[in-house]
């Protein structure tokens, strides 16, 4: 046999080898812990809706049992007001309702303008 074609069989059968092997680490030890693996995220993924909603309903239960009742009467009542008040002067005017009008931020730039050059 020439010397080539030893060569070329050893290379060949090297080859062949390291992809057995590579192929049965695979198929015997990784995908199976992979497979393992990906089972357990599932079912932790599973497991985590319900608990929130078990956790929020019953701190939503612990903060309605916490209030007083007279905090049920009106208090809550007025800040419902006023979140309603701000949430539709808000959606009226934009956010000038929010920020100021054009004006008011001509107002403090010249006011800011004014203290600047008394600091200097």
């Amino acid at each position: 046999m020439p010397a080539w074609a030893a060569i070329a069989t050893q290379v060949l059968a090297t080859g062949v080898t390291v992809v057995l092997v590579l192929v049965g680490f695979w198929g015997l030890i990784v995908r199976p812990y992979l497979d393992r693996k990906v089972a357990e995220l599932i079912q932790a993924s599973q497991e985590i809706e319900p608990n929130v909603t078990r956790g929020v309903k019953r701190g939503v239960e612990e903060a309605i049992k916490g209030l007083p009742e007279s905090a049920l009467d009106g208090t809550v009542k007025e800040s419902t007001r006023q979140f309603l008040k701000f949430g539709s002067g808000l959606f009226e005017n934009g956010l000038s309702s929010f920020l100021g009008s054009a004006a008011d931020l001509e107002r403090k730039a010249e006011a800011e303008r004014r203290e600047q050059r008394s600091a200097d």
